[in-house]
């Protein structure tokens, strides 16, 4: 029977079906070949599949990269944070130019929290005075209430159309949201992460995917922390012994080069 007649069913080709009124094909015939790239990597040298690949960019947003966000408001220096925007406006632009799925992974709380334990509002105020998650900043906005401006993704990068958002309201991007499905859908196997803080929501998630059977690689040049030296130590060597690896954004770029 020709296969031409048959109408694609699935919102992703990773994961289609061809079906009609008397035939269904599940052998999901659309899927890429594989397109080796080898890049540098600790403890190894990495090869991975740029077709199953997907960049994850976790909470590059007002409230920790920008002047008048949260922490800024709380006196912190802001500087890190923003380590990683020069490194992904370079890189984010190659990875879309190959197929490679951009997703932007951000803070987004409810208004009135009711998905908020009391150990989550502690983390972020701990002795229950000044501002917390989502309360609005003197003089500024609400703290990663979704739809903010403390929510939304610096003016430095900018989310392509075919990007894909998730919003998450805990530290890991994987607890009680629709990443993994996505992930899967699309067919992804392997994971680059950037972002911040690297050594708690990157880290989080990254170890979230590592136990869910992804690949895992964090690219040391697109992440940043305000935290002290030795948590970005510790977050390096415990992503190399127990998780999978870390690279740079060069390396994936030269990767992908013809």
């Amino acid at each position: 029977m020709a296969t031409d007649r048959l109408k694609p069913m699935g919102s992703h080709p990773a994961n289609r079906w061809r079906v009609d009124g008397t035939r269904a094909d599940l052998s999901r015939a659309e899927r890429k070949t594989v397109r080796a790239v080898e890049l540098d990597a600790q403890p190894q040298t990495v090869v991975v599949d740029a077709h199953r690949s997907a960049l994850v960019v976790v909470d590059m947003q007002n409230d920790f990269c920008a002047k008048g966000g949260y922490l800024d408001y709380r006196g912190i220096d802001i500087t890190p944070d923003r380590a990683p925007i020069a490194p992904l406006q370079a890189l984010i632009p190659v990875l879309r130019a190959q197929g490679v799925p951009i997703i932007w992974l951000n803070w987004g709380v409810r208004r009135d929290l009711l998905n908020m334990y009391p150990s989550l509002p502690h983390a972020h105020t701990q002795d229950g005075e000044g501002a917390g998650l989502g309360e609005r900043i003197p003089g500024g906005a609400a703290i990663l209430l979704k739809g903010s401006w403390g929510a939304q993704i610096v003016d430095e990068l900018n989310p392509g159309e075919q990007d894909i958002h998730v919003t998450k309201h805990r530290f890991s991007g994987f607890w009680d949201t629709e990443l993994d499905s996505i992930l899967r859908n699309m067919g992804v196997c392997t994971l680059f992460f950037a972002g911040v803080n690297a050594d708690q929501c990157v880290m989080t998630t990254l170890e979230d995917a590592s136990f869910l059977g992804y690949d895992v690689l964090m690219l040391r040049d697109c992440v940043g922390t305000t935290s002290p030296d030795y948590c970005m130590q510790a977050t390096e060597y415990n992503v190399k012994l127990l998780f999978g690896f870390m690279s740079n954004s060069g390396a994936l770029i030269n990767g992908l080069r013809p």
